[in-house]
C-alpha cells in the first residue's frame, strides 16, 4: 500500500521548515483529523517540537468533534491540553471568523483539516474566511494539505449562483469538486477574493486517482456523522436531503448510506428507483429508528444505498432521482425543510444547497433527474477552467 505523508507528517519532518517556526507565536485551526500518520495529534506534535501554539482555533464540531451538525460551539480551552480556544462556529454568521482581537499577538496561523470533497462540507470554507483575516491583519497562514478522500479526478455538479452562497456553498465550486484543501487554497486566493500570504505545505505520495484506503492513513472521523470513506463517498448527493423532511440518516449508525421516513412505503420506492438504471449502486429496504434529529424515536422505512463500482456511481444522479421519486410517490409527505438553515432565513435550505433554484423547480416539475443533475451550466466551465490552474498534484 501506498503510504502518503500529509502536510503535517512533511511539517514535522523538515528541520529547514520546523526552523521557521521558531520564536514564533502561533494560531491553530485544528479539529480531531489534525493527526500524524501514528494518531498523534498536531497540538502535540508540534509542541513536542517546542514550537509555541498560544492559540487553538476550531471550526463547526469543535476541535475535538463533539458538537452534532449546525449545533453552536462554545470553546474557551481546549478539554485536552487546556490552550485558549476560540470557536468558528458560534450563534452568528459573523462568528465563522475570526475577528481581529482574536488573532492578535499570532505571527503565523497553521490551518490542518480533513475535507471530504464536497461542496456543501464546511472546514474549506473555516480554512478560506481565515485566510481573509489574516490577510487583513498581515498574519501569513500555512495550510497543511491532506487526501482528497474520493479522489481528486471526478468532478461533478454546477457550481453556486451568487444570490444563493452560504456556509455549505460560499464559494463558485462544483458540489464534487476533486481537490484537496491546500488546492482549494490557491483557488480562494486567485479567484475567491479570500487573500493573504499563505504557503500549502503539500503532501508527498498522493496521486489523483488515490481513495483514501489507498493513502495507507488512518481515517479519523472529520465529523460526528461521518464515520467511513463510505459515507463521504454518497455525501455529495445524499447531503441534499438535509434540505427535505426526509431523513438522511442522522442518529443512525449509517449516515447518509442510509434514508427514509415514517410514511415510505421502502418496496415501492426501491422498484422507482430501478426504472432509472442507476450505475455503480444497489438499494436495500431497510427500517430504523433514529435517536435524534429528523423523526427521531419514530420507526422509519427506506433504503440502504450499497456503492457497488465507485467510479461508475452517479452520486448526483443519484439522489436527485431518491427526490424526484419520493416527491412524485408521497407528494402529500414529501416536503423541502423550511427552517433556517446554516445562518440563513430567507432561503430554503435546498436552494443553498443546490445552489440554483431552477434545479429544484427541475426537481418539483419531475424532470429526468439525470439529466437534471448533469445540467451544470455555464458556472461550471469557467470552474473547470480555474480548477485546473490550481492543481497541485499530477
Amino acid at each position: 500500500m501506498a503510504r502518503v505523508l500529509t502536510g503535517l507528517d512533511r511539517l514535522l519532518s523538515d528541520s529547514n521548515l520546523l526552523k521557521e517556526l521558531e520564536g514564533k507565536s502561533l494560531g491553530l485551526l485544528v479539529n480531531p483529523t489534525s493527526v500524524t500518520h501514528d494518531l498523534t495529534h498536531a497540538i502535540d506534535a508540534l509542541l513536542a517540537k517546542n514550537v509555541r501554539i498560544v492559540r487553538l482555533f476550531g471550526p463547526e464540531h469543535g476541535i475535538r468533534g463533539e458538537a452534532q451538525d449546525m449545533e453552536s460551539v462554545v470553546e474557551d480551552y481546549d478539554p485536552i491540553t487546556g490552550i485558549p480556544t476560540i470557536s468558528l462556529y458560534g450563534h452568528t454568521l459573523e462568528s465563522l471568523q475570526p475577528s481581529s482581537a482574536q488573532l492578535q499577538g499570532l505571527d503565523l496561523v497553521i490551518a490542518d483539516i480533513q475535507d471530504i470533497g464536497s461542496r456543501y462540507y464546511t472546514y474549506v470554507y473555516s480554512i478560506g474566511l481565515m485566510m481573509e483575516a489574516c490577510g487583513r491583519a498581515e498574519i501569513p497562514v500555512w495550510v497543511l494539505d491532506r487526501p482528497n478522500p474520493i479522489g481528486g479526478l471526478a468532478v461533478e455538479g454546477n457550481t453556486v449562483l451568487s444570490g444563493y452562497r452560504s456556509f455549505v456553498g460560499m464559494q463558485p465550486i462544483a458540489v464534487r469538486h476533486g481537490m484537496t484543501a491546500g488546492e482549494l487554497a490557491h483557488f480562494f486566493s486567485k479567484y475567491g477574493g479570500w487573500t493573504c500570504e499563505f504557503r500549502v505545505i503539500e503532501m508527498s505520495g498522493w496521486t489523483r486517482e488515490m481513495w483514501f484506503e489507498d493513502t495507507g492513513l488512518p481515517w479519523v472521523m472529520p465529523s460526528p456523522n461521518m464515520p467511513t470513506n463510505d459515507t463521504a463517498t454518497v455525501y455529495p448527493g445524499q447531503c441534499l436531503l438535509e434540505g427535505t423532511n426526509v431523513s438522511e440518516g442522522r442518529g443512525t449508525t449509517r449516515p447518509f448510506e442510509i434514508f427514509g421516513a415514517p410514511w415510505i412505503d421502502a418496496r415501492e420506492l426501491k422498484q422507482a428507483l430501478r426504472q432509472h438504471s442507476l450505475p455503480g449502486v444497489a438499494f436495500r429496504e431497510i427500517s430504523f429508528r433514529p435517536k435524534f434529529q429528523k423523526h427521531a424515536d419514530v420507526t422509519c422505512a427506506g433504503l440502504q444505498i450499497h456503492v457497488t463500482d465507485r467510479v461508475a456511481y452517479d452520486n448526483l444522479g443519484t439522489s436527485f432521482a431518491i427526490m424526484v421519486e419520493l416527491r412524485r410517490l408521497y407528494p402529500d409527505d414529501f416536503m423541502w425543510r423550511e427552517e433556517a438553515y446554516e445562518f440563513v432565513k430567507d432561503r430554503l435550505a435546498i436552494d443553498l444547497l443546490l445552489g440554483d433554484p431552477i434545479l429544484r423547480k427541475g426537481i418539483e416539475d419531475g424532470q429526468d433527474p439525470v439529466e437534471l443533475a448533469h445540467a451544470t451550466g455555464a458556472g461550471r466551465t469557467e470552474f473547470d477552467a480555474q480548477r485546473a490552474e490550481c492543481l497541485i498534484y499530477s
